[in-house]
């Protein structure tokens, strides 16, 4: 059974566009279990997740679970959503969780690290100076998540025209740094929202509950939804931000119900 799930679930692309070549992908496993259900807490307070009673295993063998019985719920919960085979793109909990337990725990400094790089030229500093309506739509959704920064973490980040780099403050970068969490579930999930929103300061910005789901989201796609306002639907852009939506709900998710 550890080699089936790690044939499922091991290097699975994160590609917006796997859907469109789902023909050139491996065959998807066969669902080989009757029901998902959760174990007793371990040790460490972690709640297992179980297939006919059997525990679950990471691509790297590790059991899965997560830190509360109702996050471990929703992570049995999509694989009770599969149906007649396991298709780990429907499965974006179990894919964060694998990251979370098989990578994260390890490389907590490094995936901080990794974060705090995007400190440094944040989406939310970068400004357009033309046209009115989209400078007025950036500063609407980002003004705040720099005001919130500031008196909340005591870190000024300076906004910046145009799409030049421009370096930030080091000591608001380091103040912002401190934020970043060490917990692994909840450093895991501010990573993918920071990679999937280009903005650590929004993910920071959720994670401490400052800002909702949908404001990030919405926010994390100011310029993008002007551009389509201006220039019509662009079908293909939608499609990669619904892949990518699935992913940052996984990772909101985890941070709702980690919240303190």
């Amino acid at each position: 059974m550890r080699d089936i799930f790690a044939e499922i679930f091991d290097k699975q692309p994160a590609d917006p566009m796997a859907a469109a070549r789902r023909a050139m992908r491996p065959p998807l496993r066969k669902r080989f279990y009757g029901r998902a259900g959760l174990g007793e807490p371990a040790a460490a307070g972690a709640v297992p997740v179980l297939l006919d009673g059997k525990p679950v295993r990471t691509p790297a063998r590790r059991h899965l679970a997560a830190p509360t019985r109702t996050l471990a719920g929703r992570i049995a919960d999509e694989w009770n959503a599969q149906e007649k085979e396991i298709d780990p793109a429907r499965m974006p909990l179990t894919r964060l969780a694998n990251a979370v337990i098989d990578a994260v725990s390890d490389e907590a400094g490094a995936v901080a690290g990794e974060v705090a790089k995007y400190l440094g030229s944040d989406l939310v500093c970068y400004r357009a100076d033309t046209p009115a309506g989209l400078v007025e739509r950036q500063a609407q959704a980002w003004d705040p998540v720099l005001a919130w920064a500031q008196a909340a973490l005591g870190a000024r980040f300076v906004q910046v025209q145009g799409v030049m780099f421009a370096e930030q403050p080091g000591e608001a970068i380091a103040a912002a740094r401190r934020a970043i969490p060490a917990e692994p579930w909840r450093l895991g999930a501010v990573s993918s929202v920071t990679t999937l929103t280009g903005s650590a300061l929004l993910a920071l910005a959720f994670a401490a509950g400052a800002l909702d789901a949908d404001a990030v989201w919405a926010a994390a796609h100011v310029d993008e939804d002007w551009q389509m306002a201006r220039w019509g639907r662009d079908e293909m852009a939608l499609a990669r931000r619904d892949f990518r939506f699935t992913e940052f709900n996984a990772a909101a998710t985890v941070l709702t119900l980690l919240q303190s």
